[in-house]
């Protein structure tokens, strides 16, 4: 018996074949003749059969190993691998991983801080317990099973000298507050650089902040800062919710009294547009008829005038039989007010 020097395992389709037919023909000229060898080799071919395929789920990559070597990656569906010398791992690359750094949770559920992670210096130098998770997902499966011993072991110490180089950089009001956000985009984009350079073939999905306090020794001081923000942020937006409220009531005043002034204006011009109109239209009339018009003006101007004055006109004679009569009573006392007068029955 001599075997075939040409290396079938590499090949794919007809090469397999072959070699399965060599397989079996060796194996013929060491079994005995009859039922009994026609049986065996049934059996082994099942058995080479049940060895060579198998299934990658629709969530999963297949990768295969030769001698322990990964020799390719496989997409999900069925696939045959060479019996015994191959094996496959298939790991699930759409499930969405999670690594916690600075606390862990126990069995009973309950979160406990692991202070050597979770405690870090600010640019300002304040000291902050923060607790994060990081989300990921296997972006090269070949990489995730064979270049990290420890993939989650890895990522968490990434992590968290990511966490620390940010914080770093960042003052304990941004940590404290409104600068979470960036925080974790910064943490995520620096983590990912560093897991890219080690190869690990993992993307990260996101950096999420769990908690960040001061140390329990400050805790109180810090409450009671973080409540006078809180304080002084309520009284700013009281101040602009009043502000924001009373300005368009003074613009809505303010426009308001501006057309009232112009209508005003537009009134007070069209009644002087119409005097000077019917002053020209008199004086039109008085250029025609001058002596009529001097009457007429003259008996107006006597009816608005006469009605206010208490004296009575006489003529010649009637002037010559008056009694003159001087009331210097009269004189002597305040004359009444015009209130008064009406009040007088």
């Amino acid at each position: 018996m001599v075997w075939d020097p040409k290396d079938p395992w590499s090949k794919k389709g007809d090469d397999l074949d072959q070699a399965f037919k060599q397989a079996q023909g060796q194996l013929r000229n060491l079994l005995p003749t009859g039922g009994f060898r026609n049986l065996l080799l049934v059996a082994f071919t099942v058995f080479l059969i049940w060895q060579s395929a198998f299934i990658v789920a629709p969530d999963e990559e297949g990768v295969v190993k030769r001698f322990g070597i990964p020799v390719r990656v496989v997409d999900p569906g069925p696939h045959m691998k060479i019996p015994i010398i191959e094996s496959v791992l298939q790991p699930k690359v759409a499930k969405l991983h999670r690594v916690e750094i600075g606390f862990r949770k126990d069995r009973q559920g309950r979160q406990q801080m692991v202070p050597q992670e979770a405690l870090m210096l600010t640019g300002d130098m304040n000291i902050l317990a923060i607790e994060f998770i990081v989300q990921y997902k296997i972006k090269s499966s070949r990489e995730y099973l064979f270049n990290v011993a420890d993939i989650d072991e890895t990522i968490g110490k990434a992590a968290e000298a990511s966490m620390r180089e940010v914080i770093g950089k960042s003052k304990i009001d941004e940590a404290l507050t409104t600068g979470k956000a960036q925080i974790q985009n910064d943490t995520q984009e620096l983590l990912q650089h560093i897991l890219d350079d080690y190869r690990t073939g993992v993307q990260v999905a996101a950096v999420q902040l769990q908690d960040v306090d001061p140390p329990e020794a400050v805790a109180a001081a810090f409450k009671d800062v973080t409540n006078a923000k809180e304080d002084r942020e309520k009284l700013i937006n009281q101040a602009q919710g009043y502000r924001n409220d009373i300005t368009p009531k003074a613009k809505g005043e303010a426009a308001q009294l501006v057309n009232q002034a112009k209508g005003y204006a537009q009134a007070r011009l069209n009644r002087s547009q119409g005097e000077s109109n019917r002053f020209l239209a008199t004086l039109k009339e008085y250029n025609q008829a001058k002596d009529i018009i001097s009457k007429r003006i003259y008996i107006e101007t006597l009816e608005d005038v006469l009605p206010h004055i208490d004296k009575f006109v006489l003529d010649g004679k009637g002037a010559d039989r008056a009694l003159p009569y001087l009331p210097l009573d009269r004189f002597s006392k305040p004359a009444p007010s015009s209130s008064t007068q009406e009040r007088t029955p």
